[in-house]
């Protein structure tokens, strides 16, 4: 197992420490619902150091990461991200990512740490005909989250970086807490706003400690991946692995908003094709109607107990207490407000499909 540069740190502040996508990952500290809420309301911190980053450089960059992902690369300007996805050639999705423009011919890549090898080798294959200069620093960059309503005041302090002036999926290089050449960006996977800044591994426990430290009088926690999912599915978030994988479509997935046809890609044809016909089923959020928590991998029912779809994503909500997840279902059953069952225990509960985010 690999360890972020942060795991005696999280140790120490007691840590309950998990096995994830190959790294021993923090899962809690005080616990899910005091740092989900603690992010929410005032600020929180995450140590994501477990994600992959690759460099695309060179006169054809843009053209590679124009072919292999589904968003329009050419709306890019320096100093602004974008959300996108890497068809696999059959119809499906290899990772969702966010692509940074740096500079003319320099990008920066970030994909999903269970996903690094096999993103490297997919948009590999793909460069053969372009020759971009691709690095891969995922073992060498550290990631922070700094997530919340207080995270811009508590990131203030460290830095000369008017923050206010980064705006939503806009980034900007800098200092933070004396260390240079920090990518100080406005992105993020809970929904509270804030901002993720990566960095060189050796300066993680200076910056941890620091952010730690200016973030104490608005009463920041340390928090864990068990929150973090809980907050990003409040807000309909997919999670790769969960809610989009190798079998599901962008367009089935509600990512058509990042697929764009006015540019050769991979599998556009395919989605094209798609739109024109349409889907059979589609990923939907839903609520329960019962006190029931839905699970990954539960099955989804009519009135009538067929199996109409199946559940990706659930949880207890801790901001309105009730069970929600997000299924893919039958086009039948789609529509906010239709009435479809959980299959929970052998027992059909009731849920309601409802528009996301949930909060």
């Amino acid at each position: 197992m690999k360890r972020t540069p942060l795991f005696d740190k999280h140790v120490s502040l007691g840590a309950k420490m998990v096995p994830f996508a190959g790294f021993e990952m923090p899962v809690q500290y005080t616990g899910v619902t005091q740092e989900h809420f603690a992010v929410r309301e005032k600020v929180g911190v995450f140590d994501v150091s477990h994600m992959g980053q690759f460099f695309v450089e060179g006169p054809k960059a843009k053209d590679l990461l124009q072919y292999v992902g589904t968003n329009n690369v050419d709306t890019l300007e320096n100093g602004k991200a974008q959300y996108t996805c890497l068809p696999n050639g059959n119809g499906g999705i290899v990772d969702d990512l966010i692509v940074y423009k740096m500079a003319d011919e320099k990008y920066f890549v970030v994909v999903n740490a269970s996903n690094i090898d096999k993103d490297w080798a997919h948009i590999s294959k793909y460069n053969e005909q372009f020759g971009a200069k691709l690095t891969n620093a995922s073992d060498e960059m550290s990631l922070l989250a700094i997530q919340g309503p207080k995270a811009t005041e508590t990131l203030q302090k460290l830095t000369d970086v008017n923050l206010s002036e980064i705006a939503y999926y806009h980034f900007t290089v800098g200092t933070v807490a004396g260390v240079a050449d920090v990518i100080i960006s406005n992105t993020g996977y809970t929904g509270s706003g804030g901002f993720e800044i990566y960095f060189k591994n050796e300066d993680a426990v200076k910056l941890w400690d620091s952010i730690i430290e200016a973030g104490e009088e608005f009463g920041i926690l340390p928090c864990g991946l068990a929150s973090r999912d809980t907050l990003r599915l409040e807000k309909g978030f997919c999670l790769y692995g969960n809610d989009i994988d190798d079998t599901t479509s962008p367009l089935e997935a509600g990512l058509g908003w990042i697929t764009k046809f006015d540019k050769d890609f991979v599998d556009k044809e395919r989605f094209a094709k798609q739109k024109e016909e349409g889907i059979t089923r589609k990923l939907v959020g839903f609520e329960m109607q019962e006190r029931a928590i839905p699970r990954h991998d539960y099955l989804v029912v009519d009135a009538e107990g067929n199996e109409i779809g199946k559940v990706t994503s659930g949880t207890m909500s801790p901001m309105k207490g009730i069970g929600i997840g997000l299924a893919y279902v039958a086009t039948s059953h789609n529509k906010i407000g239709s009435d479809i069952f959980i299959q929970i225990r052998n027992k059909n509960v009731p849920a309601k499909v409802v528009k996301t985010p949930f909060v």
